[in-house]
């Protein structure tokens, strides 16, 4: 079934453009093969083999010639930079070496509407004024992944995932009584666990001086009951990154918290039926649950370049808001669609292969998922400093009050002496 439901993507992705494209997209103009703008990207090799393709696609269709490079850190930018929010030091930096995105569209002389693209994912990509600076293109915000087999091997009803932390303990009690060593895993752990939980509980983890705060009474009694379950062998940590999700995607892991875009990767996780669910909440902190967060990969405009190489750029920018391209994006990358007309062809039923995790990834943003600019994950040095505490938590070696307090000292005075790190984008 799934291969007979691929055929009738493109079709219908046609049909929907057709639908929902703007009234000012103009006819695709060829640019002479001579302009070669860069599009360099720090995605793993999956996701850029995917770009690749949809590159190709735009190339075909528009008779450019935009090619794909990995970029290195501290490289200059090339014409496009997709760039994860998480390593994007560079863009704070160096701004300079790049140009507001509404800026590059006015100089090419492309008029789109970007006031359509969804305001849950302009967290730190407008300047004051509202004006986007990049594209948000690859969004996402934390959910709850779990795999229906294990459930139903530990005598729990598949349908009803933990809904709060309080629950969830004891579903993995279940887990690991059937078996499972690694009942609950994270990845991201810093991004879900200090600034999403800090955001679900109505006290985000910076203020809006931006000063750290997250050793609050709700952080500290999420960490500490998190040093709870890894003394019992409930919770297992394997790196600062996403290297938790290929234990769950192997099927080692029962449950685990990670951005929803990753539900496009965990498809053909092995022995796993899936299942997704909001990522849970505190039931007794103050206003109970509040929303999530989200954040990505943007694309970049790299400063300097010739007039014909952002004509190029701003091609490709119209290319990637059409509806059938947000909708390839959905299914391939699995990030948020970035217009309301994307978001409706991208719910259809034949289109996102019976998978909720789109709805339910929107209904945690509430539409507030661009509320903080500010991310403790999003600044490097923060996020070295939140890794180290937290891991002396779990390798019990601080309480969770002490690491906290201990991390919200050590980054403010890191903030103090670079200002300039308290900046959400740079114009």
């Amino acid at each position: 079934m799934r291969h007979s439901r691929s055929l009738l993507v493109v079709p219908v992705a046609i049909l929907l453009a057709a639908l929902f494209a703007p009234a000012h997209a103009a006819k695709p103009v060829a640019v002479p093969a001579t302009v070669a703008p860069v599009l360099a990207h720090n995605l793993g090799e999956q996701a850029e083999e995917r770009l690749r393709e949809i590159v190709d696609r735009f190339n075909k269709q528009s008779g450019t010639a935009l090619t794909l490079q990995r970029l290195e850190r501290g490289a200059k930018p090339a014409t496009l930079n997709l760039i994860r929010r998480s390593d994007d030091g560079d863009v704070l930096s160096q701004p300079k070496n790049f140009v507001p995105l509404h800026l590059m569209l006015s100089r090419a002389g492309q008029k789109l509407n970007l006031s359509t693209i969804s305001g849950d994912l302009k967290a730190g990509v407008v300047d004051r004024r509202g004006r986007l600076v990049a594209l948000p293109l690859v969004y996402s915000t934390p959910v709850l992944f779990y795999n229906k087999n294990a459930f139903r091997k530990a005598g729990l009803d598949p349908e009803r995932p933990p809904v709060t932390w309080f629950e969830m303990q004891g579903v993995l009690d279940k887990l690991q009584g059937a078996g499972y060593a690694c009942p609950y895993t994270s990845s991201w752990p810093v991004w879900v666990h200090v600034d999403n939980v800090s955001a679900l509980s109505g006290v985000p983890a910076t203020t809006a001086k931006g000063q750290l705060s997250f050793n609050g009474l709700p952080q500290v009694k999420h960490i500490a009951m998190m040093a709870t379950w890894t003394k019992a062998g409930y919770f297992q940590l394997f790196g600062r990154r996403d290297e938790a999700s290929g234990k769950f995607n192997e099927g080692e892991c029962a449950m685990i918290t990670t951005d929803s875009r990753e539900h496009a990767d965990f498809k053909e996780a092995k022995g796993v039926e899936l299942g997704v669910a909001p990522l849970p909440h505190h039931d007794d902190v103050y206003g109970g649950r509040r929303s999530t967060l989200a954040d990505g990969a943007s694309l970049w405009i790299g400063a300097g370049r010739s007039k014909a190489e952002y004509n190029v750029a701003a091609k490709f920018v119209s290319f990637l808001l059409s509806p059938e391209i947000q909708v390839e994006f959905v299914r391939r990358y699995g990030g948020l669609p970035l217009t309301a007309a994307a978001r409706a062809a991208s719910q259809s039923d034949l289109l996102r292969d019976d998978d909720r995790a789109l709805d339910i990834a929107f209904a945690s943003l509430k539409g507030e998922g661009s509320k903080t600019d500010m991310r403790v994950a999003n600044i490097e040095p923060l996020l070295v400093i939140a890794n180290e505490e937290l891991e002396a938590v779990w390798a019990d070696r601080k309480p969770a009050k002490a690491a906290l307090d201990n991390s919200v000292t050590r980054g403010n005075g890191v903030l103090q002496a670079r200002p300039g790190l308290k900046k959400a984008q740079p114009f």
